[in-house]
């Protein structure tokens, strides 16, 4: 019988978690993060109403952001020494342990969705699964803003942590539409020493 420990999903858990700390301390503030795109965030964030969740919330530094922003932010992350971070860090946050295919939230309970570089590591073929379980949760109206690694293929590459995927802003728009999202904005930004970057927002459709 296969082990249920050697699933993708079990291996991107396990790599994080040996490399939490390191993650944490490179990563785990808002200073960390591009101003273009705490500006892209906050812009985003003033156009919904209702809850809001953090996807792949890491150490909750985006959460701690959405709520400063005004969004009643919650966060969930497959990682449980990231969820232990952001509630040590952000006590006055909700931080959940859980995964993107099946949230603990009511069909079309949600203003939106940030899911801020938490698909990398989802294979082509598996991608549409969370996207849909993001139209779920999002009601008509609502918004989910994506980030990426972008590049002029689908293709897997060779990450710090475990491989991950680039995709062509047209392309991840194209499974966006499929899960019942229509894309409103689309952002790219290369610069050197850095993968290419990719943003994409997408309002929910109405069912």
């Amino acid at each position: 019988m296969e082990n249920a420990d050697a699933s993708p999903i079990h291996t991107v858990r396990d790599s994080y978690s040996a490399r939490s700390r390191e993650y944490v301390d490179l990563f785990g503030t808002i200073g960390s993060t591009h101003p273009c795109d705490q500006a892209l965030v906050r812009s985003w964030a003033d156009t919904l109403t209702g809850r809001v969740l953090d996807a792949g919330c890491g150490p909750g530094q985006w959460t701690d952001f959405l709520a400063r922003c005004g969004s009643a932010a919650s966060g969930i992350d497959l990682v449980p020494e990231f969820v232990d971070r952001a509630r040590s860090e952000y006590p006055q946050l909700s931080f959940e342990l859980g995964r993107f295919e099946k949230l603990n939230a009511a069909t079309g309970s949600l203003g939106g969705v940030l899911s801020w570089y938490s698909l990398i590591h989802h294979a082509p073929a598996d991608i549409r699964m969370p996207l849909a379980e993001f139209a779920r949760v999002i009601r008509p109206g609502g918004a989910l803003l994506v980030g990426f690694f972008e590049g002029p293929a689908v293709e897997a590459f060779d990450h710090a942590v475990t491989a991950a995927y680039r995709w062509p802003v047209e392309e991840l728009g194209r499974e966006l539409a499929v899960a019942g999202f229509e894309v409103t904005e689309a952002h790219t930004r290369t610069a050197s020493g850095h993968r290419p970057h990719g943003a994409i927002t997408a309002r929910r459709q109405p069912v």
